[in-house]
C-alpha cells in the first residue's frame, strides 16, 4: 500500500521511491479540471451543446449526458483478463452502439468512460494540442506537478500492472506518485488553479443515493470529474476512486473549518471500499490532529 497525506498544504508522509502508478479513474478528475480551464477562460461554455451533439459540457463531465459504457460489454472484461491489446476506438464504439443515447441527456445518471473519451476529444479540439500537451500546459505544471504522464505502452504499467494495454482507457490513463495525485488534488480544491465560482460549480454534485454497501459514504453523489461523499461527523469529502486490473487508487480531500487534510491511497489487490476507507480514516486522523 502506497499513502500520501497532506494536511493544510504540507505534507505528512516521508519522501519515497517515485513508484509511477496508475491513476486510473482518477484520471477524470484531472481531464475535468483541464476543461475547466478553458471555461475559465471563455473558450468554451459549460451550458453550451458540444459541437454536433445533444448534450452540454457538464453533462458529459457529471455523467448525465445519455451515453453508456463500454464497461458494460462482456467481451471487453474478457479482452482485458486475456491480455488483448485494446480495440480501436472506433470498434469499442460499434461494439458498444456508443451513439445511441440510453437517456435524454440531463434526464438521468449513468457512469460513462466514453462521456470522458468526448471531454478529451473536445480538449483537443479547443486547444489544438495532444491531450497530454493541453493537461500538462493547462493543469499539471499550473499546479506545480512535473513527474506525472500518460501511459502509452504496456511497458509504463510494468511495476504495477503488467500485460494490461493502456489503450483500453479510452479517455487517457495518467501514471504518477501517489504523492502527485495529492498534491494536484489538494492544490486543485485549495483555488490553486480554478476561481471560487467555477469551484463551487465543480462541486455542485448529483446526489446518487445515501450510504453504499461496503464503501465508507453516507450520502453519495457526482459533480463535475469528481465522486463527493458525506463522511462520519457530517464531513463532505471530494476527489475520486479508480480501479483497473489488480489495483485500486483514491484521492480525497476533506476540509474541517480552518483545517483541510488530502490524501491519496494506491493498493493492489483490494476492494475499492477498503482503499476509499484507508483514505477516509487517514483524514480524519489528520483532521483530529490538527485541531
Amino acid at each position: 500500500m502506497l499513502i500520501s497525506l497532506i494536511s493544510n498544504g504540507q505534507s505528512l508522509t516521508p519522501d519515497e521511491p517515485p513508484i509511477m502508478v496508475p491513476w486510473w479513474s482518477f484520471t477524470k478528475t484531472v481531464l475535468a479540471a483541464t476543461a475547466l480551464t478553458l471555461v475559465r477562460d471563455g473558450r468554451i461554455g459549460l451550458d453550451d451543446p458540444l459541437p454536433d451533439q445533444p448534450f452540454t459540457l457538464r453533462q458529459l463531465l457529471r455523467h448525465e449526458a445519455g451515453l453508456a459504457d463500454y464497461g458494460e460489454l462482456a467481451p471487453y472484461h474478457a479482452a482485458v483478463a486475456n491480455h488483448e491489446s485494446a480495440w480501436s476506438a472506433d470498434e469499442m464504439m460499434q461494439r458498444l452502439e456508443g451513439t445511441r443515447l440510453r437517456y435524454s441527456p440531463g434526464t438521468g445518471w449513468g457512469y460513462s468512460n466514453v462521456g470522458y473519451m468526448l471531454i478529451a476529444r473536445l480538449i483537443e479540439l479547443v486547444t489544438e494540442l495532444t491531450i497530454e500537451q493541453a493537461v500538462t500546459q493547462r493543469a499539471l505544471t499550473p499546479l506545480g506537478l512535473s513527474n506525472v504522464r500518460f501511459a502509452t505502452s504496456r511497458a509504463d504499467l510494468a511495476e504495477t500492472c503488467p500485460n494490461y494495454d493502456p489503450a483500453w482507457v479510452y479517455h487517457g490513463l495518467l501514471i504518477g506518485p501517489v504523492s502527485q495525485a495529492a498534491l494536484f488534488l489538494d492544490r486543485l480544491l485549495a483555488g490553486h488553479l480554478l476561481s471560487a465560482p467555477l469551484l463551487e460549480q465543480m462541486q455542485t454534485v448529483r446526489i446518487l443515493g445515501g450510504p453504499i454497501a461496503g464503501r465508507p459514504w453516507v450520502v453519495a453523489g457526482y459533480g463535475l470529474g469528481v465522486m463527493q461523499g458525506e463522511i462520519e461527523g457530517g464531513l463532505t469529502s471530494c476527489g475520486h476512486t479508480g480501479g483497473g486490473p489488480g489495483s485500486v487508487i483514491a484521492v480525497y480531500r476533506c476540509s474541517d473549518g480552518e483545517t483541510s487534510a488530502c490524501c491519496a491511497v494506491f493498493q493492489q489487490g483490494a476492494e475499492q471500499g477498503v482503499v476509499e476507507a484507508q483514505c477516509v480514516r487517514q483524514l480524519m486522523q489528520a483532521l483530529r490532529q490538527a485541531v
